[in-house]
């Protein structure tokens, strides 16, 4: 192969040219070198000092993880062909066996039993969709868009932000990356390309880890599947029991009755998947990024280096200010999150209560997990600043069961037929008072009820003159058809009839 005149001597003629080509493509790539090289720039000492291999078998790996980070995004937001492959390959981490025959059985047969056990303690009915068992890697493929739905508006925000960050800082970047960043266009599609890359590595990475924890499709309080479903993983709930003084059929009972509560919920509440989803959309758009954060973290980043990327960002790069509508966007899905936990617990527990004796310890170190977070949620509390956890789930579940106690399941179950009717953040702070305030309105409906059945079932009056004694406009004092200055039907008062409505 001839010299390329324009490669100094004793160059490399592979490493900062092909990485700049699987970066950037052939014709930009040829762009940038011309440009570094017609201002003296030694494209050699380049490589030394960006730390290339230089075992050409090193160099082309690295090359090839390049581009298919970087080739296999299109122009989305979030590379999920990226984001999916590396799910599966976390949740696959340490094994992911097939779901028997068997084992599916076993699932489906205490999904079963939950639904029964379920009609005592709740007046919502059976959800009616499907009732499975899934594998880890089930869970990654069945969850995956509604994971998409929720973190690409974030990303489109990233990317952006990122973006912007790079240019901003143009001026005091080596004079290497300045005369790459003269190609400006071709740069800021590979900045993106990058950025989605990343963000489909860490939205991958935390999905997989989720698929290692889950139980079933709503564990972490947010209903991950459109359809009405109720799934087990059996290999999480396994691990689950793992250890605990409760048998493994308990524990499996006791977590299906918790699944299939999620089902019913999300099931007969139309407004509810909306509701939630939306808050955490809503928070997405207001996102904006503290670009002095992220300036700071860029300059630590070698973006040759795939693995380093992802552990730059899931390290927080990206910090994220929080809005006033973001502040409220988070209390609104604290206080949701909440709602639908406590009320999942607490019918759990009058459905079971007869059936498991370890019901109780098996409640509590439920409550301790979810409190606590795992992993997967601490990765998504440091990517986007949101905490999937329902930090008043005590008290919560103890006004469900204190509304329960009180007014009965029918009345407590009826406050899911609108967003309105649901007890506000004040409101989860005071229980008994939100219960009071319950039974007070309450009573003023059934007098009113009681007045207008009084008015309709033939039990209204008619003086001699022809006037109608109204039980809703009852003399204040005096005997019952006589008014306070002594008038009525049957004195010698004047007759009001003409001034009254309807007369």
């Amino acid at each position: 192969m001839s010299q390329d005149p324009t490669r100094p001597e004793g160059g490399d003629p592979h490493s900062w040219e092909e990485l700049l080509r699987s970066m950037m493509g052939p014709a930009a790539a040829e762009e940038a070198m011309r440009a570094m090289r017609a201002s003296g720039l030694d494209p050699e000492a380049m490589s030394q000092a960006a730390g290339l291999p230089a075992d050409r078998n090193q160099l082309m790996m690295m090359i090839g993880q390049m581009q298919q980070m970087l080739a296999s995004g299109g122009g989305d937001p979030v590379n999920w062909r990226l984001a999916h492959d590396l799910a599966r390959q976390t949740a696959h981490a340490g094994g992911d066996p097939s779901v028997s025959a068997a084992e599916a059985e076993r699932v489906r047969s205490a999904l079963s039993v939950a639904d029964l056990w379920l009609d005592t303690a709740t007046e919502l009915g059976p959800a009616g969709g499907r009732q499975e068992a899934w594998s880890r890697a089930d869970w990654v493929e069945r969850t995956l868009p509604t994971w998409k739905r929720l973190s690409e508006p974030i990303a489109t925000s990233v990317s952006q932000a990122l973006v912007e960050t790079i240019e901003a800082q143009a001026e005091q970047l080596p004079p290497e990356v300045q005369a790459m960043a003269a190609q400006m266009g071709p740069v800021q599609g590979m900045l993106r390309q990058l950025g989605s890359a990343v963000f489909g590595m860490q939205v991958g990475q935390a999905v997989g880890t989720l698929a290692r924890e889950a139980f079933g499709t709503a564990d972490t309080g947010l209903p991950l599947v459109e359809e009405p479903t109720a799934a087990l993983v059996p290999s999480n709930v396994a691990d689950f029991a793992e250890g605990l003084d409760a048998p493994a059929e308990e524990v499996r009972l006791f977590l299906a009755v918790r699944e299939v509560a999620h089902a019913r919920l999300f099931a007969h509440v139309p407004w509810l998947r909306a509701h939630l989803l939306g808050i955490v959309e809503s928070y997405a758009r207001e996102i904006t990024i503290d670009t002095d954060a992220m300036e700071e973290a860029v300059r630590g980043i070698d973006p040759t280096d795939p693995e380093k990327l992802r552990e730059a960002f899931s390290g927080g790069v990206f910090a994220l200010e929080q809005s006033p509508a973001q502040r409220a966007a988070l209390v609104r899905l604290e206080t949701a999150l909440a709602l639908v936990e406590g009320w999942v617990e607490e019918v759990t527990a009058q459905a079971v209560a007869p059936h498991l004796p370890h019901a109780v310890p098996l409640r509590e170190m439920l409550r301790r997990r979810r409190a606590s977070g795992g992993p997967a949620e601490q990765t998504f509390a440091t990517l986007v600043g949101l905490e999937l956890r329902p930090r008043r789930l005590r008290e919560a579940s103890t006004l469900w069961a204190t509304l329960g106690a009180e007014r009965g399941t029918a009345e407590r179950d009826a406050l899911w037929s609108h967003p309105d009717l649901m007890p506000t953040p004040e409101e989860l702070d005071d229980p008994s008072g939100f219960v009071a305030a319950r039974r007070a309105a309450r009573a003023a409906e059934e007098d009113v009820d009681a007045a207008l059945a009084a008015m309709l079932d033939g039990t209204l009056t008619a003086g001699t003159d022809g006037d109608v004694d109204d039980p809703l406009d009852q003399p204040e004092s005096g005997a019952a058809g006589t008014a306070p200055d002594g008038t009525g039907p049957d004195s010698d008062g004047p007759d009001d009839t003409e001034d009254r409505p309807g007369h």
